[in-house]
């Protein structure tokens, strides 16, 4: 296996020239290939700090043992040769579009009574194209939608040949086919009705139906009304196979629009197709392992590998964010569409609109596919994956420090078991060691201390060591934390929660300096940040406690009589200073004797006179 250091000798050597790079694993299996502008450049991020890789990325690099490369004249050359790799080695770690998926087409002939059939690929004859479509079940719709409306036939006789050779079928006696084997319909009448079904198909039916509706009209004042009846009909016939048609087929589009949408655990790749503005389809992949950073190398691959296998692209194709090497792609799709094709961002206006819509139905997409448990799961799945960990981390327990100007220091320990809190297993300590100043880093000290020398000792309830400690704090705390631990003996990975100048979480650091960023995998951020708010507000709720209970010592201490066992008293009958300001005197002495009761009496009414004069 080759060491790190090898691989990074061999990226010293590479060409700052463009290219396509091929990484493989210990067994020679190509595991990714990507396209570069200067290979040099490109490969050699993939050997630097692997805190600052994605999740999907950092797993792929740990695979890594060599890597070939093939330097082309261009750009673009890198890019076609990049998709026919990927298709040729199909890598576990570049998105890979179902090949068998088809995307068929609708074949119209070019002959004197056409027949419509459905085929995988276009070819270079005379015959007319339709499509693609989404599958080859709505293909076979569309073709029996139109066929019914317009009276085409669905047999497989051999027209003019087999002309009046053999009786009509069940389909004529039915009255959906015109029966041209019979030779009561001409090439031409016949040829006009398959005319109309292509209009049909590729969306023009209101246009047709206008037409239609205008001859019908002219039968009737020409007072043909057998003809203006059958117009009628057809009529019908065609706004009901053009509505139908909307829905179900997925023919060629004028526009898609593209969206890369980020969920906690999985990403979504939506395509909504839209024909002379009307929609038509909506096609959808789902990713995992992914992260918002990884959006614009995604959504690259994913239009090159999806038009490649579609065989047709649309004049505009609408994407939710800036993909790498945008010229090259547009060069690349005008190669396999034949004409000019356009990629934008939308940034206002209708367009935009129709990007919010299409990652609203990515969204919706994660949605249905992610449940509490999995997302949880999976969120764990990424943390130990982000961080190195040899195995996913199952519990958490997380540490804070708070005071009030340097008095009142606590500290709160919280414990977190798949991804959801464990308040049985909550903790607080009254900091001794720094009790009437302010110092964290002792603070954070004594608390672990306390903690794993209850553990040493056996106490059942420290018992349990946590999968991984979090110190809400930075590199100094984290190396605090580090520093107890290993005096104890534990080898339990320790990071702390890092803040950004607005007090929101901005990333772990490990004790070694490396710092990891969360902020663009939402699942890792939503966990550690959960974990970050609970353990604040425990410190926070047990030292507001303590000020509070500090606060009625004095009250009640300044009393003379009144000692801690009647303080304790009074505070059990009354349960707070409030109601034992308002009680009478009887009231305070059926707890207290009646020489305290009055003293106490004085103490509260004796301030009130004073604060009204």
């Amino acid at each position: 296996m080759s060491s790190r250091e090898e691989l990074h000798r061999k990226v010293l050597t590479l060409p700052r020239e463009p290219g396509v790079y091929i990484m493989k694993n210990r067994h020679g299996q190509v595991i990714y290939v990507g396209k570069a502008k200067a290979l040099k450049n490109r490969v050699s991020q993939y050997f630097q700090n692997d805190a600052k890789h994605t999740p999907k990325t950092r797993k792929m690099v740990e695979n890594i043992d060599s890597f070939d490369i093939i330097v082309c004249k261009s750009e673009f050359e890198a890019l076609v040769l990049e998709n026919q790799m990927i298709k040729k080695y199909k890598p576990k770690y570049n998105i890979l579009l179902k090949d068998d998926k088809g995307y068929p087409f609708i074949r119209v002939t070019d002959q004197p009574y056409p027949e419509f059939s459905i085929v995988g690929r276009q070819k270079k004859d005379n015959a007319r194209y339709l499509g693609p479509y989404a599958g080859r079940g709505a293909a076979a719709q569309a073709i029996d939608t139109v066929s019914r409306a317009l009276g085409l036939r669905t047999c497989r006789r051999v027209l003019p040949r087999d002309i009046g050779k053999t009786r009509p079928c069940l389909n004529a006696q039915l009255g959906r086919c015109c029966a041209p084997c019979t030779g009561n319909i001409s090439p031409e009448d016949y040829a006009e009705r398959v005319a109309q079904a292509i209009d049909v198909l590729e969306g023009n039916y209101k246009q047709l139906a206008a037409q239609l509706e205008q001859e019908m009209y002219r039968m009737a004042e020409e007072e043909r009304f057998e003809q203006a009846a059958q117009l009628r009909d057809r009529l019908r016939a065609i706004t009901r196979a053009g509505q139908h048609q909307m829905v179900v087929a997925s023919g060629f589009s004028d526009t898609d629009i593209i969206a890369f949408v980020q969920g906690e655990t999985r990403a979504c790749i939506v395509t909504l197709h839209y024909l002379a503005g009307d929609f038509h389809d909506k096609e959808y992949t789902m990713l995992d392992g992914t992260s918002q950073e990884d959006g614009a190398e995604l959504l690259g691959s994913y239009i090159k590998q999806y038009y490649a296998l579609r065989g047709v692209v649309p004049p505009l194709v609408l994407l939710s964010e800036e993909i790498e090497d945008m010229d090259s792609v547009e060069q690349f799709l005008r190669t396999t569409a034949g004409r000019r094709v356009t990629l934008t961002v939308p940034q206002r206006g209708r367009r935009r609109e129709l990007m919010d819509l299409a990652k609203k139905n990515a969204l919706e997409e994660i949605v249905r596919a992610e449940t509490g448990a999995e997302r949880r799961r999976k969120s764990l799945e990424l943390f130990g994956s982000m961080m190195g960990l040899p195995q996913t981390p199952v519990s958490f327990e997380a540490y804070d420090i708070s005071n009030l100007s340097g008095t009142n220091t606590v500290g709160s320990m919280v414990a977190f078991e798949n991804g959801r809190p464990k308040r049985s297993r909550y903790r607080r300590f009254r900091i001794e060691s720094v009790a009437n100043g302010q110092d964290d880093y002792k603070a954070m000290e004594e608390m672990l201390t306390r903690r794993m020398q209850r553990w040493k000792d056996g106490d059942e309830k420290f018992s349990e060591l946590p999968s991984v400690f979090l110190i809400d704090g930075g590199l100094g705390h984290v190396r605090i934390a580090k520093q107890v631990l290993d005096r104890f003996g534990c080898t339990t990975p320790v990071f702390g929660m890092v803040k950004d100048d607005h007090h929101r979480t901005r990333g772990l650091v490990a004790p070694d300096g490396r710092e990891f960023g969360i902020s663009a995998t939402p699942a890792v951020f939503g966990l550690v940040g959960r974990i970050q708010e609970e353990v604040h507000r425990f410190a926070i709720t047990y030292q507001r406690q303590l000020r509070g209970a500090d606060a009625v010592r004095s009250e009640l201490d300044r009393i003379p009589g009144i000692g801690q066992k009647r303080r304790a008293a009074l505070l059990r009958a009354f349960k707070s200073v409030k109601r034992i300001r308002e009680a009478d005197e009887d009231a305070l002495a059926a707890v207290v004797p009646r020489s305290a009761a009055q003293a106490v009496y004085r103490h509260f009414h004796s301030e009130q006179k004073e604060e009204t004069t």
